[in-house]
């Protein structure tokens, strides 16, 4: 009887996960790899599974449309000298991989595992040297100085609310869901349409009072007033011309019928 229930403890242990384990993610091709296996190999196997039909062959970039495995269109950057930093970014934010290599990258679900991501991220990361991925301490910014930096150089496309906003032919996302280590990494990478800010224009002190900017603009601190939404300054002072408009007519209309009587 023991034997028996032990039999049938052995199957249960082969068949079900270990505990906690990640279950696969669809979309994506996940590798199984033995135990021990340096992160970066692990990461080659899964870069040659999910990204070699747009990067190519370590990660030199495809530069004209191809037809790759599964009819996807090939067409993606180099990512030698990218470091970690670009590859930490991408995957972290779901913005790739991605579907068409024509559209513009949008924040989605995460398809691969913590431990496929850290491969993943190491693999690039020795492709050729490039920057680490950044350490921000919002900590010790300026908020005054974050929101004035902001406004001067981000507003004009995610708004001084930080909730996003639109430019032409493409969205600047809201930046409710980033990272402070994300936003530090938009401002150094520059992804997609949005410009790439180095250490001249913006140190790494300027950033860390943007970065606690933007992680205040989440909840600000509404001090009297209605929030609104925290949709930002002009569609806040529309609202409230069109209060102040409604109070002026309804006065004189007040009025005229007191005249009248």
């Amino acid at each position: 009887m023991s034997r028996t229930i032990l039999c049938v403890l052995v199957a249960a242990l082969l068949v079900v996960p270990a505990a906690g384990a990640e279950p696969p993610s669809p979309g994506v091709t996940h590798v199984s790899v033995p135990p021990g296996t340096p992160p970066v190999d692990w990461g080659a196997q899964l870069f040659g599974a999910n990204c070699v039909t747009c990067h190519g062959p370590d990660g030199r970039g495809i530069f004209s449309p191809v037809q790759g495995a599964g009819g996807t269109t090939g067409l993606g950057p180099s990512l030698q000298g990218v470091g970690a930093q670009a590859a930490d970014f991408y995957l972290r934010t779901g913005y790739m991989p991605l579907e068409d290599a024509h559209k513009q990258p949008r924040r989605s679900r995460v398809l691969f595992s913590q431990q496929e991501l850290q491969a993943l991220i190491a693999y690039v990361a020795s492709l050729k040297q490039g920057p680490a991925v950044p350490t921000p301490h919002p900590e010790r910014g300026n908020l005054a100085e974050g929101l004035k930096l902001f406004t001067e150089h981000c507003a004009g496309c995610h708004q001084v609310a930080a909730a996003g906003g639109y430019v032409t032919n493409a969205v600047a996302p809201s930046l409710v869901q980033a990272t402070p280590v994300q936003i530090a990494e938009a401002a150094r990478i520059g992804p997609y349409f949005m410009p790439r800010f180095s250490e001249r224009q913006i140190s790494n002190s300027q950033l860390d009072s943007i970065v606690r900017y933007v992680i205040y603009a989440k909840h600000p601190d509404d001090r009297g007033g209605w929030a609104l939404g925290h949709l930002g300054p002009v569609p806040e002072g529309l609202v409230t011309w069109f209060i102040g408009i409604a109070a002026i007519v309804a006065t004189c209309v007040v009025i005229g019928r007191r005249l009248r009587a």
